[in-house]
């Protein structure tokens, strides 16, 4: 019997990513490793182990591959990638610290290769937050297993159980002894993930997401017509909630991967929509990473994209706001905010399922964003607190979110006290949920309340969050 490929990981890192890109590169031309060892005239076992990310090709093998497999200059320019470590504190010697939130929020211990890691954030010995790629074993081995790295928010592209597949897809398919389809069976399910996403975190949901792509992706090879059309659409679907989810566990180049997955399978499915939907999720990510280059043109392209005086060209006109802050233009982020409450009323009554929870608290919360951003911190601070007070139930998550970016406008305000106390409860909601958004707002905070670090609430909140983090150590001699 013929084993099963190891399924891959192209969102642990660029290493992993090639070898995926390769992977996919070689089936699609229906080569086996043997296929592509004869006409590149390379060792089979190499490639293997270079689709699994377990060996570098080396420059003349990628120039080579990327020749044999007609991939015009894109394999090799992901290769030329993999040494690019930003964002990442490679081999970086740490320790845990046992955390005063709850412990026992640690990740289930799952089988994990050598090569797989995760990313949790680490305190370096200059003070500084990062987050840093650890080998989960590794971090077994230190005792006190994931619970400090998972309460506040693991940013993990660990496998998924690919043993929990088949099942699914049985289930999926017993929807029909009760009158109901594997579609409507799935749409059912993504609801389900999406609330509890929302009430719980990713953590709970993350692994449970890329099972039922797998399940959707098992069930299109014997699908036709309309509900192959369907399956394709959720497959869409699941793959941008996958990206949202990778977005609030702290890891934006996972999320980035898993939209542009999303981009390209919306094209196949023709939804305007939906793509135009996927398009301003691109845009909301970009402002979440401060990219100044991208956010307003990707916010605009949604815009164009979408059929006018739309819900979704509402959403994509509110992350250009928070875009022209970033950018330091408060005129054109006002004027955007000020398009967007007035087209609240008629997106409203827009029936297209996307962005429906664009809502005044949403939209007060992105203006508050982005007057943080211009340092207008008092206006941000108090913009915050209404916002979150309109904020509807089951948002447990989003609040802790808002909470810790109130908490900065706090501290940019210089009222330290209040800063920390408001941070402390985002911390609690870190720890229920691993929000890494959550976390990386924390980060800020700690760093923004240094000038009162003698102030009890002060030292009581930066104790307290110093205690969730990894920690650098001294190079051993």
């Amino acid at each position: 019997m013929a084993q099963r490929p190891r399924e891959l990981t192209p969102w642990v890192s660029p290493l992993h990513n090639w070898g995926y890109e390769l992977r996919q590169l070689r089936k699609l031309r229906g080569w086996s490793l043997r296929d592509l060892s004869q006409r590149a005239v390379l060792d089979h076992s190499h490639l293997g182990r270079f689709e699994r990310a377990e060996r570098k090709a080396d420059r003349s093998q990628a120039a080579l591959l990327d020749q044999v497999l007609g991939a015009n200059g894109m394999l090799f320019r992901l290769w030329e990638r993999i040494d690019d470590g930003r964002g990442h504190v490679a081999n970086s010697p740490v320790h845990v610290a046992k955390s005063s939130v709850d412990l026992a929020l640690g990740l289930p211990d799952q089988a994990a290769s050598d090569g797989e890691g995760l990313s949790v954030p680490c305190r370096l010995r200059d003070g500084s937050v990062v987050w840093v790629a650890l080998d989960r074993r590794a971090l077994l081995r230190t005792g006190v297993g994931l619970g400090a790295a998972a309460a506040v928010g693991v940013g993990s592209p660990a496998t998924a159980d690919s043993s929990a597949v088949p099942g699914l897809v049985r289930k999926a398919r017993a929807a029909s002894a009760y009158g109901s389809t594997p579609v409507e069976h799935l749409r059912r399910t993504r609801r389900l993930l999406i609330d509890s996403d929302n009430l719980l975190g990713p953590r709970q949901v993350v692994g449970a997401v890329r099972d039922h792509i797998q399940v959707i992706q098992e069930l299109r090879r014997d699908a036709k017509g309309i509900d192959r059309r369907d399956l394709m659409e959720l497959q869409t679907q699941y793959g941008e909630f996958l990206s949202w989810i990778y977005q609030d566990l702290g890891n934006p180049e996972a999320a980035s991967y898993w939209l542009d997955r999303a981009m390209q399978w919306s094209h196949t499915v023709g939804d305007t929509d939906l793509s135009t939907y996927v398009m301003a999720r691109k845009a909301q990510l970009a402002g979440d990473t401060a990219d100044l280059v991208d956010v307003v043109d990707l916010a605009e392209a949604a815009q164009r994209m979408a059929r006018p005086r739309s819900r979704l060209a509402a959403v994509a006109r509110t992350y250009e706001a928070y875009g022209h802050a970033l950018r330091g233009d408060a005129d054109e982020s006002e004027r955007a905010i000020d398009d967007v409450r007035n087209a609240l009323d008629g997106a409203a009554a827009d029936p297209t399922p996307w962005g429906v929870w664009l809502s005044a608290s949403y939209v007060e919360i992105h203006r508050a964003q982005g007057l943080e951003a211009l340092g207008k911190h008092d206006q941000a601070a108090d913009g915050f607190a209404a916002a979150i007070r309109m904020m509807p139930d089951g948002y447990h998550r989003d609040r802790g979110v808002y909470m810790a970016r109130q908490a900065v406008a706090l501290a940019g305000a210089r009222v330290p006290e209040q800063a920390a106390a408001v941070g402390m409860n985002a911390l609690m909601v870190a720890g229920d949920t691993g929000s890494g958004r959550i976390t990386n707002e924390l980060t800020r905070l700690d760093k923004a309340l240094t000038p009162w670090q003698r102030v009890p609430e002060v030292e009581e909140f930066r104790a307290a969050f110093d205690s969730t983090l990894v920690h650098e150590t001294e190079t051993e001699a």
